[in-house]
């Protein structure tokens, strides 16, 4: 599913109070986390105990911020109990259920660390590994440092099952045939991004579901924004929400949308 680029006026992405307003009493803040979240209440708990002492044992300051995508279990209820001592901690509802892509999209816009992360609510990539991504992004070098799997496929602890593994390769051919993007693995979901330089692709960025990454990554390169591919550990969840054949096929169209949409002219350039 596709939506128009983000209007500032669109009272969905409207903070009650900013968090680079709240982020300017107490200093400014170095990171954003954002982790998107659908029905997460079982995985949530550990997900936010692990973010919490990585950012206490970093002295970072930061702020996570979890996009409720309109859940049908506790997982808001989750989120306010952990707050308790974690006043790092935000709650972001979309209202309804929209997407993953969407879910990102949102939690992108209301960051206001210098650098903005987002992970999976199960923590695939160990949150430990955010400290690849801050080091290449705070070398100046790069505005995008994206986890990869295929970098480095030691790293993989946990791999998934053969079929869905091809798929993914399969997958990353057809993001290099139709958008032309050069990366070996776009869709890990652990990416991290100069907030203020990376800003515009997310205000552009059209795609709600699971296809999103590509769209992103294409946004990126066109605003010439640069992109590291840094090896990461990574372990396969068997919960993973991603159903390999319908969500293959929404992904497949969502590339066609992307090539479309650059043709047409629908992505403004720098």
């Amino acid at each position: 599913m596709t939506s128009p680029p983000f209007d500032p006026s669109t009272r969905d992405f409207l903070p009650r109070e900013s968090s680079r307003s709240r982020g300017a009493r107490r200093g400014p803040l170095e990171l954003s986390i954002v982790v998107p979240a659908f029905n997460e209440e079982q995985r949530l708990p550990k997900t936010l105990k692990s973010i919490r002492a990585y950012l206490k044992s970093r002295s970072l300051r930061a702020e996570v911020l979890v996009v409720d995508d309109g859940s049908t279990d506790a997982t808001a209820k989750v989120v306010e109990l952990s707050r308790t001592g974690f006043p790092e901690l935000r709650l972001i509802p979309n209202g309804r259920n929209h997407g993953k892509g969407f879910s990102v999209r949102h939690g992108m816009l209301e960051a206001g660390g210098e650098i903005a992360l987002f992970t999976d609510a199960d923590l695939s990539t160990p949150i430990e590994e955010a400290d690849k991504l801050l080091a290449v992004l705070r070398d100046g070098t790069y505005d995008v440092a994206i986890g990869s799997r295929a970098v480095d496929r030691s790293l993989i602890e946990i791999h998934q099952p053969a079929l869905r593994e091809r798929a993914g390769i399969f997958f990353n051919r057809l993001v290099r045939w139709i958008i032309g993007l050069r990366f070996r693995d776009t869709q890990c979901g652990f990416k991290a991004f100069r907030r203020e330089r990376a800003r515009v692709i997310f205000e552009q960025q059209r795609t709600e579901g699971f296809g999103f990454d590509p769209e992103i990554l294409f946004l990126a390169q066109q605003q010439g924004l640069r992109i590291a591919e840094v090896p990461v550990r990574w372990a396969h969840h068997p919960a993973t929400k991603v159903n390999m054949f319908r969500d293959s096929l929404r992904m497949f169209l969502d590339l066609l949308r992307v090539r479309w949409n650059a043709l047409m002219g629908r992505y403004p350039t720098p």
